[in-house]
């Protein structure tokens, strides 16, 4: 039985071109139907989306590997994962409804900070 997971991926590393940053985080989109919203600048990004999973362990560990695993397809920049957060739906709801936590993903996309 698998449940919902909003998964938060950090990365970061040297400069890279803004038209490529985000040329490379739309082709991940595009190959990741899940992705809710990304945000960008030339050094740094991070991804948000809702994960499939049966638990905390395995979300974490598909969400690990996306960015290496789409590196090359999607010609992502040469960063390095340096954030992951992982919460149920549940959690999610609860943060929203207290009014703490990242805001739902409006718009949806590919957006520079």
């Amino acid at each position: 039985m698998s449940k919902l997971w909003h998964i938060t991926l950090s990365v970061s590393g040297v400069e890279s071109p803004l038209k490529e940053v985000r040329r490379g985080l739309e082709q991940l989109a595009h190959d990741h139907p899940f992705l809710l919203t990304s945000r960008y600048a030339n050094d740094h990004a991070e991804i948000r989306y809702w994960e499939e999973a049966r638990d905390l362990h395995d979300a974490a560990a598909v969400a690990l590997r996306l960015w290496g695993e789409h590196r090359q397809t999607a010609k992502l920049p040469p960063w390095e994962i340096v954030g992951l957060e992982v919460i149920d739906r549940e959690t999610y709801h609860q943060r929203i409804a207290e009014g703490y936590g990242p805001p739902p993903a409006a718009p949806v996309g590919v957006h520079p900070y």
